[in-house]
């Protein structure tokens, strides 16, 4: 832990110049006093760095100095191909990984593409899930195992939740990737029912199964090719209906279309999952949309609006 500790000091000053004792103990989560003495370690290592004291003063490395500790380790490199989503990375076991894996990288690069690197990382951001999800919420404790079967290609029996009868289930799987999709995180698995794909936060419980010979996914298996093709499926099977609509152009904006014209009115086919779930989607648009197909949703829509209507239109005692 010092170890890996004294590499990152190192990589600090070098890649961000003169730092006080107190912002290496921020940086590095611990005592000023453990700052220190790592410093004297590394002066005593024979690494030239210097120390000014006063109010502008810090640690430094002497001008010209690099070092060459910028190999990454397997987990490092693991956390490299995180570094769009830190929160990613965390949830996984690799926030601290991906941190010196940047800092690394940041030192093995020359300076003016240092300097353009960090202004990508100040000026933009991913932030993958939506609003109104549930992702903020903290991770499920399973992650990191199935993470773990992932990286070892080792099977595991999974205790599973689905929508169905039954609704628990007991499994063996072969896990072949993970996927993060709008905050949420799915497990695709091999096993005797086929390849399938599994909400992480839907497990119950999880064993690693010791055998002896690991797990190997079908010839010619890509991931991501495979995640594409089973959400292609999955809006294929969702939106099995169509309804006949119009729209102000405003109301085309929310629903993805194209409207007509400022002003105007859109009539346009758009595909439905049900009666049920159109009939929610659709009344958030109000006034901006108009049902005209198929006559059950109309009914529906017009059913609801004249309840609402009642609702409304009722002095409060009379409720």
């Amino acid at each position: 832990m010092r170890a890996s500790r004294l590499v990152t000091l190192l990589l600090l000053l070098q890649n961000r110049g003169r730092m006080t004792a107190q912002q290496l103990a921020e940086e590095l989560e611990v005592s000023v006093r453990t700052v220190y003495r790592d410093v004297e370690a590394l002066a005593a290592a024979g690494i030239p760095l210097y120390g000014d004291a006063g109010h502008s003063g810090g640690y430094r490395l002497v001008d010209g100095y690099r070092t060459r500790l910028t190999g990454l380790t397997l987990d490092e490199a693991q956390a490299a191909f995180l570094a769009a989503l830190p929160g990613a990375a965390a949830q996984l076991g690799l926030g601290e990984a991906l941190a010196t894996a940047r800092l690394k990288l940041d030192a093995a690069l020359p300076a003016a593409l240092r300097e353009h690197a960090g202004r990508i990382r100040q000026r933009f951001l991913l932030d993958a899930p939506g609003w109104y999800g549930d992702a903020d919420r903290a991770p499920h404790p399973y992650l990191a195992d199935v993470a773990t079967a992932v990286w070892e290609r080792r099977a595991v029996l999974l205790r599973y939740r689905r929508w169905r009868a039954p609704e628990e289930i007991e499994r063996r799987v072969e896990p072949y990737g993970l996927v993060l999709k709008a905050g949420r995180w799915y497990l695709v698995a091999g096993g005797a029912s086929g390849l399938r794909t599994y909400r992480v936060d839907q497990i119950l419980g999880l064993r690693h199964l010791e055998e002896e010979q690991g797990i190997t996914p079908p010839a010619g298996f890509d991931l991501a090719a495979h995640w594409q093709a089973h959400v292609a499926d999955f809006r294929t099977r969702l939106h099995t209906g169509e309804a006949l609509v119009r729209v102000t152009a405003d109301g085309a904006r929310r629903l993805g279309l194209t409207p007509s014209g400022e002003g105007e009115w859109t009539e346009a086919r758009v595909p439905i999952e049900s009666v049920e779930h159109a009939l929610g989607e659709f009344l958030r648009l109000g006034a901006e949309l108009e049902v005209l197909a198929p006559p059950e949703l109309r009914d529906r829509v017009a059913a609801t609006v004249r309840a609402l209507a009642t609702r409304y239109g009722a002095p409060p005692d009379d409720r």
